[in-house]
Order: C-alpha cells, then sequence, then structure tokens
C-alpha cells in the first residue's frame, strides 16, 4: 500500500479509535512517513545475507524446568474483588 493510498479512517476503525480531525491529520502524515521508510526498505537487496535473530552469538541462558505445586486456589482467590465458582470473575471485555 502506497502512501497515497493510505486510509487512516479505516484504520481508525479497525482498531475502534475515534479520532478528531487533527489527530487524523497527524497521524495520516506520520503513517504515510513510515510506509514511505518502508518502501524504501523493500529496495534494498538482501539476496545471499543470512538473517539473523539476535546481535550477538552469545546463547540466550536458559534454566531448567522444574516441577513445583502451584498456589493453592483458596489463597490465589483470597482478595479476589469477585470470583466465581473457584475463579476470578471479571467484567465482560467483548460482546
Amino acid at each position: 500500500m502506497s502512501a497515497k493510498d493510505f486510509n487512516i479512517e479505516k484504520v481508525a476503525e479497525l482498531a475502534k479509535l475515534e479520532l478528531t480531525p487533527d489527530e487524523k491529520e497527524r497521524f495520516g502524515v506520520q503513517l504515510s512517513q513510515v510506509l514511505s521508510y518502508m518502501e524504501k526498505l523493500n529496495e534494498i537487496d538482501t539476496v545471499g545475507i543470512e538473517p539473523f535473530h539476535g546481535i550477538t552469538d552469545i546463547p540466550t541462558p536458559l534454566r531448567e524446568d522444574v516441577v513445583k505445586p502451584s498456589l493453592d486456589r483458596e489463597k490465589a482467590l483470597k482478595n479476589a474483588p469477585s470470583k466465581e465458582n473457584g475463579f476470578f470473575k471479571t467484567p465482560k471485555v467483548k460482546d
């Protein structure tokens, strides 16, 4: 998608954002700049370049998995503001 085709209102709608006209203008300019930069990156010849997963050759230290007893359910729910059937009860997030 080129910066010209960019539709800030559609993206805002998909993200469920209500933007003011000023925000639409400002974010439209910023996202247009990001898309332009991405187009420049797509022009770079990366044939033969090996991908890397980190900036050093030092492996990530991992710990051994150790099975331990979990927190007692009653203790975990002790200070919960709302609980039901042995679980935390929270407000509905999505319809």
